[in-house]
C-alpha cells in the first residue's frame, strides 16, 4: 500500500471549462493525469487530492467528473478547494457519492483518516498574513480555515501514535515565503508532512519546498507534477 498525492485537476468533462485556455502545458491534461495515474496507482493506494477538482457549480453537476475520478485506481481523498463550487455540506456530498456508487472517494472536512502508514489531517486554508491584499475579511477566513485544520488535528489524537500528514489546498506561506500560523498549528501537533496546491505556472517560483523547522513541505498542483501523482509513502 502506497500513498500519492495530487492537486488542482481542474476536471471539466461536466462543464466546457477546459484548462488548455491558460497554456500549452494544460493541452490533453486530463488524458496526461488519467495515464500519469494508471500508471504508477495500484487499487489498494491512497490518493490525497486537496482541492479543485472539478469546475462543476453544483455537485449533481460534477457526476461525470467523479465518475472520472472513480475510475481511476485507488482510494482517493478529498478536499474542498477555491475553486470547488460545488462543495456542499458533508451529509450532501456523501449522499451524492452514495447514489452514484462511487465508493473509492472520501472527503476530509474536520475529519483525518488512518492511512495505514500515516495519519491524514487537513482543511483548505486561505491566502496568508503579508499577502498583497491581505484584507479583514481574508482574516476572518484564514482564522476560520485554522480552527478546522485544529479540529482535524485534535482527531488525529484519537487514532493512535502514527506520524501525521497534512493536506492544505492553499500553501501555509506567503507570496514572500514566510511561514505563517498554519505552520505554527502544525509544529504543535508534530506534524511531519505538508502538501499543498493553488500554486500555477509562474506562481511556482514563490512555493516553499523542502525541510522548515521539523516539517516537509512539498508542492503537488497537477501541472508542477506533470499530471502525475507525487509518491509520498511507497
Amino acid at each position: 500500500m502506497a500513498i500519492f498525492a495530487i492537486s488542482d485537476l481542474h476536471l471539466a468533462l461536466s462543464v466546457d471549462k477546459p484548462m488548455d485556455v491558460f497554456g500549452e502545458r494544460w493541452a490533453g491534461y486530463m488524458d496526461k493525469i488519467k495515464a500519469g495515474w494508471e500508471s504508477i496507482v495500484g487499487e489498494d493506494d491512497y490518493v490525497i487530492i486537496p482541492g479543485d477538482v472539478s469546475w462543476a457549480t453544483y455537485i449533481d453537476q460534477a457526476v461525470s467528473d467523479f465518475k472520472f475520478v472513480e475510475n481511476l485506481p485507488g482510494k482517493k481523498i478529498i478536499s474542498k478547494g477555491n475553486h470547488d463550487y460545488w462543495w456542499t455540506t458533508k451529509k450532501k456530498m456523501l449522499e451524492f457519492v452514495e447514489r452514484n456508487g462511487f465508493t473509492s472517494i472520501s472527503f476530509m472536512q474536520n475529519n483525518s483518516f488512518d492511512l495505514g502508514e500515516a495519519i491524514l489531517c487537513g482543511t483548505r486554508g486561505w491566502k496568508c498574513p503579508g499577502d498583497e491584499d491581505f484584507s479583514r475579511e481574508d482574516r476572518k477566513i484564514f482564522c476560520r480555515e485554522l480552527q478546522r485544520l485544529e479540529l482535524s488535528l485534535r482527531s488525529a489524537a484519537e487514532k493512535g501514535d502514527l506520524q501525521i500528514f497534512v493536506a492544505l489546498h492553499y500553501p501555509p506561506f506567503n507570496s514572500k515565503r514566510e511561514p505563517s500560523e498554519f505552520v505554527d498549528l502544525m509544529k504543535n501537533y508534530n506534524v511531519k508532512l505538508c502538501v499543498y496546491g493553488h500554486l500555477h505556472g509562474e506562481s511556482f517560483r514563490n512555493a516553499f519546498i523542502g525541510d522548515f523547522e521539523g516539517i516537509e513541505f512539498k508542492l503537488i498542483s497537477a501541472d508542477y507534477l506533470d499530471f502525475k501523482p507525487m509518491v509520498l509513502v511507497k
